[in-house]
């Protein structure tokens, strides 16, 4: 779908130009930078997501080593939890071996749809 300059596609980030809103006056151009500073926001955490899929995409990789890289405690950038909380990464673990983090069938749908990518099989 294409708004004005941004070119959305569902569920992904938009990429370039400039959102503008139909309010006026003082309110409206509040309203507006805040709209923008919720998308920008938004954007940042949604791009980094698709980063993360991407750099599991590798292949699996031990939990600890996942959440030393991706983890945050700032709750404008909640990478690690929000990727869990949509399903696009899981954790598997089998007896005898640590924890990894994987992308599930649904995060490379959304990295394939967002990025036009694949992820890398062995």
């Amino acid at each position: 779908m294409s708004t004005g300059a941004w070119t959305v596609r569902a569920g992904c980030p938009p990429t370039g130009g400039s959102g503008t809103g139909d309010a006026s006056g003082a309110q409206g151009a509040h309203a507006r930078r805040g709209e923008r500073r919720l998308r920008a926001m938004t954007d940042t955490v949604d791009n980094l997501i698709l980063d993360l899929l991407e750099w599991l995409g590798a292949g699996p990789r031990p939990y600890a080593d996942v959440l030393d890289a991706w983890r945050t405690s700032c709750p404008r950038l909640p990478v690690w939890e929000e990727a869990n909380d949509r399903g696009f990464v899981a954790r598997a673990h089998a007896p005898g071996t640590v924890q990894l983090v994987l992308v599930t069938e649904s995060g490379a749908r959304h990295l394939r749809a967002c990025r036009g990518q694949a992820l890398r099989t062995s």
